[in-house]
């Protein structure tokens, strides 16, 4: 007997007959990504980290296995190795609340360390200065280093002073900290300049002649609009998330992200739980509230001189308000919202490792794991190619062309006709 099939019975019958289809092996694509273009992370505290942890032990030590070690860091040589990092901008913060000298002395011992750290392990680390010296050295097998002053407050209100770090190899400067400085407004304090001062803008404009690109995590909209609207180069926003998203005044909102795909400039997406997850956001500014209502001079004197009933309360608030979870998946979605409305063209990743206090999302605790973000989105549908873009392709592009910028203001001498502001601390 003859059994007759229809087009679709026939298509079904040698579905269940074929074997099934090998899982698609994402750790060999991202491994082929990583191998063509370098992991570039906007932006990583581990200066920082080591100086508040290692003191004077942060020259000489042992920086290749910290995991485990007291302060729990994010970041050390083996991990950044797992991780395929090829590249990446070592934040050199300073406290903003320090005075303008202070600042300035941190922030060279900050560069320093970054220099001596490149020096005493040549076969893992080399100072990198442009797009093409990081390309030199990825092929080489190194993780190119770059520096970021991460604070306008560490120039000291001195063009000088900037110069002067351009010189010891910094890469970018973030505008403003937590802090509205003299010349421009931050995200986290109150506005004072409606963005930037014309000093300000000077800054700005000193940044594109020298080449070294204009941070904009940390500062306001109004600041963010002023400096992309100054800018002769692309920005970057080296640690920073979706606004969108989360409701928080250190991301950045949609009408600025399409000013940056006019700009050509990137936004690095951040993975510091209060940017990432609006529910832990609110439950953080819960749990501050909190710690403040325990610690302020209650009525009646409760709590006054009694800190052990004041942390047991907090402890048994946080019983009762579980922390939520934040997970790889939540960065990137952030990840995958810049990209649809800046463009695949203007996202990469700022992690700030070693520079959240230890909460991480799920997934995405320490240097190793930017292998699982990348595999994540391959999982959502996202090409090679984009991920190459993502890893570093963007920001290469973003140096490249603030290169050009710099060899076309080359002529120009630096401002002089701006007069910079006053400080009560800088004498």
């Amino acid at each position: 007997m003859t059994i007759r099939t229809t087009g679709a019975l026939a298509s079904l019958l040698m579905m269940f007959a074929a074997p099934a289809s090998a899982a698609p092996d994402y750790g060999a694509r991202v491994e082929r990504v990583l191998k063509a273009t370098p992991l570039i992370d906007g932006h990583n505290d581990w200066a920082e980290a080591l100086r508040g942890h290692e003191g004077g032990r942060r020259w000489t030590a042992d920086l290749r296995e910290l995991d485990g070690r007291p302060g729990s860091y994010n970041t050390d040589i083996a991990r950044l190795r797992r991780g395929g990092v090829g590249g990446q901008f070592w934040s050199v913060y300073v406290s903003p609340d320090l005075p303008g000298l202070e600042q300035i002395k941190q922030t060279l011992e900050q560069i320093d360390l970054v220099r001596v750290t490149a020096a005493r392990y040549p076969d893992v680390f080399e100072m990198a200065r442009t797009a093409a010296d990081v390309r030199r050295i990825h092929r080489a097998g190194k993780i190119a280093s770059l520096i970021g002053v991460e604070g306008g407050g560490q120039i000291d209100n001195s063009l000088s002073v900037l110069r002067a770090y351009h010189e010891l190899g910094a890469g970018y400067l973030t505008l403003t900290h937590a802090r509205t400085i003299e010349w421009a407004d931050s995200a986290t304090d109150n506005p004072q300049h409606n963005g930037l001062t014309p000093f300000g803008e000077a800054v700005v404009l000193e940044l594109n002649r020298l080449g070294m690109l204009v941070d904009l995590a940390h500062v306001s909209e109004a600041t963010m609009r002023a400096a992309i609207r100054v800018s002769r180069a692309p920005v970057v926003f080296s640690h920073s998330s979706a606004r969108a998203l989360v409701d928080h005044p250190r991301n950045v909102p949609d009408d600025v992200l399409r000013l940056v795909t006019e700009n050509g400039g990137v936004v690095m997406v951040n993975y510091a739980p209060p940017y990432v997850s609006d529910a832990y956001r609110r439950w953080s500014a819960d749990l501050a509230a909190e710690q403040t209502r325990l610690n302020a001079p209650p009525l009646g004197g409760l709590l006054i001189g009694q800190p052990d009933k004041a942390a047991a309360a907090i402890t048994e608030w946080k019983r009762q308000h579980p922390m939520p979870r934040v997970t790889l998946a939540q960065v990137a979605d952030h990840i995958e919202y810049v990209a649809k409305v800046a463009g695949v063209d203007h996202v990469g990743i700022g992690s700030d490792f070693d520079g959240v206090g230890g909460q991480l999302p799920e997934g995405l605790e320490d240097v190793s794991t930017y292998p699982a973000l990348l595999a994540e989105l391959m999982r959502r549908g996202w090409s090679d190619a984009d991920c190459r873009k993502l890893a570093g392709e963007n920001v290469l592009r973003v140096m490249a062309r603030a290169e050009q910028v710099a060899a076309s203001m080359r002529g120009e001498l630096p401002r002089t006709d701006v007069v910079p502001p006053v400080l009560p601390h800088s004498s």
